[in-house]
């Protein structure tokens, strides 16, 4: 099977939209020569690809095969080419990495700012997600690296962990809200108002729980982008957790308000993020991501801790 890189590209595209028309316009192609470009490749493979008869033209079991490999094929292309135009002169290139809610709501923002200052010519690609589906697109070589969770990682020698420092999650609500103006708040009143939270973490939430005495709850609003929640707490009755170091705070300063919820001990270990660097063992890093994990590692060991939310509000 002779392999055609732009012809993964274009299967590629067409497993993601699902849509010839559609997949088309991606690549920048006529439906015609795209068309020709996937039967090119049926052709080669000497099978069919993708299930004409499905409105939704998933692919076959050959297709889910190919795909799977045109993946890591046409990545590792553009991650040789990178690395390339990278050797060649560090303030070029592409950088492609992942990160959790939490870190993209502080940390990570911080350290592009520093990154790109000192390489203004490199390309900084980052996706927000939850740890699984960030180590899904690791394993697939789509990410040099992320920043999430690392403790379904740290036992595993297939990874590289490197643990940043803990933050403290923190409850918090507008401050015209009801129990704003509350020394303390029991866990059973907290979850007497709709809550607005992240998926993670998790810990936190069982914590809670336990407190109030339920068996368990649901979310009202939940979601992996803080500052949507955010956005949800400061204008409803919602509660929201946050990280004591977002950039939420800063903007949101006078509008939050921390909650302190009685038998919630300020050290309680579920309190605290456990997030740090994950990269896979035994694969070496481009030049630019090992400049975007040092300055990531110093932004990590300078940065001050946002203030208790009751010393943020005014």
């Amino acid at each position: 099977m002779h392999i055609d890189l732009r012809q993964l590209r274009h299967f590629i595209a067409l497993a993601e939209q699902r849509s010839f028309v559609a997949a088309a316009l991606a690549v920048n192609l006529s439906q015609s020569a795209f068309s020709r470009s996937i039967q090119a490749l049926e052709h080669a493979a000497g099978c069919q690809l993708v299930d004409r008869g499905r409105k939704d033209l998933a692919p076959t079991k050959q297709g889910q095969v190919l795909l799977e490999h045109a993946r890591r094929l046409v990545s590792g292309a553009q991650q040789l080419a990178n690395e390339i135009s990278q050797f060649n002169g560090l303030e070029a290139g592409e950088l492609r990495f992942g990160c959790g809610p939490a870190p993209a709501a502080g940390l990570i923002p911080k350290a592009i700012g520093s990154f790109i200052g000192r390489y203004p010519k490199a390309r900084v690609q980052f996706q927000v997600d939850d740890w699984q589906t960030l180590s899904k697109r690791l394993l697939s070589e789509e990410f040099e690296f992320f920043v999430a969770d690392t403790r379904h990682f740290e036992a595993n020698p297939d990874y590289h962990t490197h643990r940043l420092r803990p933050r403290r999650w923190d409850f918090c609500c507008r401050a015209a809200h009801p129990l704003a103006g509350r020394d303390s708040v029991s866990a059973a009143e907290l979850m007497s108002y709709p809550l607005a939270v992240t998926i993670r973490p998790p810990n936190l939430r069982k914590v809670i729980v336990d407190l109030s005495g339920r068996p368990d709850y649901l979310p009202n609003v939940e979601c992996e982008n803080g500052y949507s929640l955010m956005g949800v707490v400061l204008r409803s009755d919602a509660i929201g957790i946050v990280s004591a170091n977002s950039d939420v705070l800063h903007m949101a300063r006078g509008d939050l308000v921390c909650l302190k919820i009685d038998g919630l001990a300020e050290d309680l270990e579920e309190r605290y993020t456990r997030y740090g660097i994950v990269s896979r063992a035994g694969y070496r890093l481009s030049p630019l991501a090992e400049a975007m994990i040092e300055q990531i590692k110093q932004i990590d060991e300078v940065e001050e801790d946002v203030c208790a939310l009751e010393n943020v509000a005014v």
